[in-house]
């Protein structure tokens, strides 16, 4: 048995059952799911959680589903990491590294909502799974649907990184490219999910697939000791992130899992691809749609769905958003790589290179806990490195050879 009351438009506030729908048929505005908070609170403690086993699952009160999850049984609670060593560069005291980098089984957070997604498909009985992706959740869909024995159907830009494309086919999904870019791919699949009953995880099943997010929150605030941090810094593209994010904190602290605390929320975009920022920064709710140009293809998404949301959850919560070059994404990413052993995807290098422009701005206090978020793994994104790493030696199998290599590397520093 679960805990969702029904859907509720975010706009009107008009209630709906729990059905695949993620449109408000009165006023166009999105569908949220909504809980019995106080019903949770009954049964859901730090203890009963922390007895569970270190899965998104150990919050599955919190989460949209009626029946135990069917798919996704590992998938979640990745590393809080403690980053002494890029605190030390960047100055400042308290700095994590929340790492999905290394999520389970196609390595970015989108393992998470499309775990939830899959396991509510099959409550309400489709046979069909489907999406249109930047790529993380192409790789996903394709694993999970895999793995619950259903058909799958995804929709991706023709021009994705091969990592992705490959780590997506690999999966035996149908792979269709698209000539163009996200959005284009989204206008394509929103016609085809009003001609085949598919569930389309990020259209008919967004408002369950959505929560999934929240997981990452619920993470970072029992890894830190059951309490929130001061300062999030979080990639866009949809914008669904970072206000499922504040969601997770405003839940916890309502049930009473953490004391209830300030959390400035910050949103970090690429230069080529930064609508929801640059409306931040012009102070107004209203974002301007851009055609994507950025090598940070997951966060390429020009009219993102949760944009106006995502404006008003940093706005109110007194934080901000940054945008990053392409060349600031790959020296950010090197960063990262080389001060605390973690490869990050460029979507990382967006949020790292965001973090640390915010903090040089004094939009985020030195002495305050931070959390960057690392939603995906370098190794799909490897092309663009290409030609931005220095060319290391080859030298013959003498040790003589070794040496004279030693010695000049060490005339060097």
């Amino acid at each position: 048995m679960g805990y969702v009351q029904g859907l509720k438009c975010r706009e009107c506030g008009r209630e709906y059952p729990k059905d695949p729908i993620n449109i408000c048929e009165f006023c166009f505005g999105p569908l949220e799911v909504v809980y019995q908070y106080d019903e949770i609170a009954d049964v859901l403690s730090r203890e009963k959680i922390m007895a569970r086993p270190p899965d998104m699952w150990r919050y599955l009160e919190l989460l949209p589903l009626d029946e135990a999850p069917t798919v996704g049984e590992n998938v979640g609670y990745t590393p809080l990491v403690r980053a002494e060593n890029l605190a030390h560069k960047l100055g400042v005291s308290e700095l994590y590294i929340k790492n999905d980098a290394v999520s389970f089984p196609t390595l970015s957070f989108k393992d998470r909502v499309v775990a939830v997604a899959v396991s509510k498909a099959k409550e309400f009985g489709f046979d069909t799974i489907a999406c249109a992706s930047t790529g993380n959740l192409a790789n996903a869909v394709a694993a999970c649907a895999s793995s619950a024995g259903l058909k799958s159907y995804v929709f991706i830009p023709a021009d994705l990184e091969q990592g992705k494309i490959m780590g997506t086919q690999v999966f035996g999904t149908n792979l269709v490219g698209v000539e163009g870019n996200y959005d284009d791919v989204n206008r394509l699949c929103t016609e085809v999910a009003d001609q085949h009953r598919w569930a389309f995880v990020n259209i008919n099943l967004r408002p369950f697939y959505a929560e999934g997010s929240k997981t990452f929150g619920y993470e970072i605030a029992e890894q830190l000791g059951w309490r929130l941090p001061q300062n999030v810094v979080v990639p866009m593209a949809g914008g669904s992130l970072i206000t499922k994010l504040k969601k997770s904190f405003q839940e916890m602290a309502k049930i009473g899992l953490v004391e209830e605390s300030p959390t400035k929320m910050f949103g970090a975009q690429a230069t080529g691809c930064s609508p929801i920022v640059t409306a931040v920064k012009k102070g107004t709710e209203l974002f301007k749609p851009v055609k994507p140009d950025t090598i940070a293809k997951s966060l390429a998404i020009g009219n993102p769905a949760d944009g106006f949301y995502a404006i008003r959850t940093m706005t109110d919560s007194g934080g901000w958003g940054e945008e990053v070059t392409d060349d600031e994404i790959i020296e950010a990413i090197k960063l990262l790589a080389e001060t605390e052993g973690i490869f990050t995807e460029t979507a990382g290098g967006v949020t790292l290179g965001a973090a640390k422009k915010l903090i040089e701005q004094g939009k985020i206090p030195r002495d305050e806990s931070i959390v960057v978020s690392i939603t995906g793994n370098g190794l799909k994104t490897q092309e663009a490195l290409v030609g931005r790493l220095h060319p290391h030696p080859v030298i013959d199998s003498r040790l003589d050879s070794f040496e004279a290599l030693l010695l000049e590397n060490q005339s060097r520093l």
